[in-house]
């Protein structure tokens, strides 16, 4: 494998000197989850008009993204309580809901996509999935999808979804939520070994999650492993609040990057569709989590986060900077995950949509 270049790497270093730059400038204005959309909305800004720009070959580091969503991952994981296997009987009502979300929103989003966006049938199931990306992307080509649609609606859809939601929380709030200032783990101050053992806890974590093929392994892994050794007293982390607002500059550029070679034109002849579709599913997700609130006592925040159709790593971070039961949420994030995967490769080897 190449070694990214010192030009490229000194990129990177720029990347996010600017993407936290913006995240304080966000959290100057008092937009929530700063540092993320602060992020997001520069990189995307720079991709799409200095794209051509940037160091020759330029990918963003594929170790940095994953270092930082296995810290995400251990943040979940230092956060696990036995309070939460109290919960496992109410989860009886919102797992089964998850596993209907995914079935009504796949339906609505084809009907979206076919009917209004005039799509063919192929492209418009695979884009319509609520989850598995790359997946639906691989099963997409091989039934002879456009999977640049694909891939332009479900990005955008995740985009849509990660700006609106902490705004519609604020406005349900009457407050800014989200903010990573001052956010902590623990009451205790942070040592530098807590730091470490963090990084280092992120790296096993997501060499376990690759090894055993968890979903989403890179976020999975870490929370596993460190939320294991938390209920049982092994593992005592304080994490220092700062550390939060970096993984959400890191998720962000990464997220914003990608809209390197995406036009105006293209963005434009998918933005009405993304933007109706991440609409239906938000508001698909707020309805099944109210009917679910009122069967459980579970907070309504909470339910909308783990019912939101944004990218597992996202949503969990959400979680974690609004402090809404992040385990909770991420749990729910990887149930839809796996069901809509298992629900693609079951219409796959259907042989449904054969090109």
């Amino acid at each position: 494998m190449r070694l990214p270049s010192i030009r490229h790497n000194l990129f990177t270093l720029f990347l996010l000197v600017l993407g936290g730059g913006a995240g304080f400038l966000f959290q100057w204005i008092g937009t929530p989850l700063p540092f993320m959309l602060g992020s997001l909305i520069v990189s995307a800004i720079a991709a799409m008009t200095l794209g051509h720009r940037f160091p020759e070959g330029y990918v963003y580091p594929v170790p940095v993204r994953q270092l930082f969503i296995g810290v995400i991952g251990v943040m979940i994981g230092a956060q696990v309580s036995p309070e939460l296997l109290a919960l496992a009987p109410k989860m009886l009502v919102s797992i089964p809901a998850v596993l209907l979300f995914v079935a009504l929103a796949h339906t609505l989003n084809f009907q979206i996509f076919t009917r209004i966006g005039r799509i063919d049938r192929a492209t418009a199931f695979y884009a319509g999935s609520p989850g598995g990306l790359l997946e639906s992307i691989t099963f997409g080509e091989d039934a002879g999808a456009d999977i640049r649609l694909i891939t332009i609606l479900q990005f955008l859809r995740i985009i849509f979804v990660v700006a609106v939601l902490p705004l519609a929380i604020s406005v349900y709030e009457g407050g800014v939520v989200g903010s990573a200032a001052g956010l902590s783990t623990s009451p205790d101050p942070a040592l530098l070994l807590d730091v470490v053992l963090v990084l280092v806890f992120s790296v096993a974590g997501v060499m376990l999650g690759q090894l055993l093929r968890f979903p989403a392994g890179q976020l999975a892994g870490p929370m596993f492993l460190v939320g294991l050794g938390t209920v049982t007293g092994l593992i005592d982390l304080n994490i220092p609040g700062w550390l939060v607002g970096l993984a959400q500059v890191v998720v962000g550029i990464s997220l914003g990057l990608r809209f390197i070679g995406i036009t105006r034109r293209m963005l434009m002849s998918g933005l009405g569709l993304a933007l109706l579709s991440g609409a239906t599913m938000l508001s698909l997700g707020a309805g099944i989590s109210v009917i679910v609130a009122r069967l459980t006592d579970f907070s309504i925040e909470t339910l909308i986060i783990s019912f939101a159709p944004g990218g597992v790593t996202e949503m969990s971070l959400i979680a974690l900077s609004l402090a809404a039961n992040p385990t909770f949420v991420t749990l729910h994030h990887l149930v839809r995950i796996l069901a809509t995967v298992a629900e693609l490769v079951v219409v796959r080897k259907m042989n449904w949509f054969a090109p």
